[in-house]
């Protein structure tokens, strides 16, 4: 019997996983255990749980690159602030530096991502540049002032982002009030 949307359902379980018992605790069988699926299913459809980190990784970098393309369109609504934090907070759901960490102690998840974002697939450079995008719309609305150069402002919010994910840990400080502090910061700066 077929199983549908095999590959959420195991990214979802794996997100659960790390949530409830950290980094430590993500394992193949602890995956399919909580998607409640068949133990080898993960391993039918990855070539390994390797590749099945790094996927993870890319998928989620994929779909917040995706939101901040989105930013754009929401150039003149709601405020500066909340539009950029929304976008950078999105890097830190659902497990997000548990499963970056993990996947970093991993060489050949590490390696697979690396690959992947040198030959296009989304990550930061893409989240930079949608943010970059949306500064500059933001300015050409007066919602932000001309003086702001807003491949900095980008770079600001997408490498305080990086740094937060590479250096948290379960049990550290929550990193999320940091990456607000930093969007608030840099847009009163801009107005």
């Amino acid at each position: 019997m077929a199983t549908p949307d095999v590959r959420e359902r195991l990214f979802a379980a794996a997100e659960r996983v790390v949530e409830k018992g950290g980094p430590g605790a993500l394992t193949s069988r602890a995956v399919t255990a909580e998607a409640g699926c068949a133990k080898g299913l993960l391993h039918a459809h990855f070539a390994g749980f390797d590749e099945f980190v790094a996927e993870l990784c890319l998928d989620r970098f994929a779909r917040t690159a995706a939101k901040a393309q989105a930013l754009s369109r929401l150039a003149g609504q709601g405020t500066v602030a909340e539009n950029l934090d929304a976008v950078a907070l999105a890097l830190f759901r659902s497990g997000g530096p548990a499963l970056s960490g993990f996947a970093m102690t991993r060489p050949a998840a590490a390696l697979r991502i690396r690959q992947a974002l040198e030959s296009g697939a989304p990550g930061f450079t893409a989240i930079q540049e949608a943010i970059t995008r949306y500064v500059q719309d933001e300015q050409k609305l007066g919602r932000v002032a001309r003086t702001i150069d807003p491949h900095t402002v980008a770079l600001a919010i997408v490498g305080t982002a990086h740094h937060l994910l590479m250096t948290s840990w379960p049990g550290a400080p929550d990193p999320r009030p940091a990456m607000t502090r930093l969007v608030s910061a840099l847009v009163e700066a801009a107005r």
